[in-house]
């Protein structure tokens, strides 16, 4: 398949930036798969830690910007379930 698109990339130079463009958008797309996929929200392994979002400070940002949001400044609102275990 790479020899193809090389084969019509040397007939038609004109689709050597859309090939490059197409290739920055499925890397740029997998990089984000992959943070997301390493993300405070998502378990793995359920066994060792079934709630991994518990462990997490209160002031942790979730998204990439928060405009009206101080996370410095946030309480925790809930019980400590880290508190109570056997």
């Amino acid at each position: 398949m790479f020899r193809t698109a090389v084969e019509h990339a040397k007939k038609h130079p004109g689709l050597i930036p859309q090939f490059f463009f197409i290739c920055l958008g499925m890397g740029g797309a997998s990089l984000y798969l992959i943070r997301l996929a390493r993300g405070p929200h998502v378990t793995w392994n359920k066994t060792s830690n079934p709630e991994p979002w518990n462990k997490l400070d209160p002031t942790y940002q979730y998204k990439f910007v928060s405009i009206t949001t101080d996370y410095k400044n946030l309480k925790k609102e809930g019980p400590d379930f880290e508190s109570h275990k056997p």
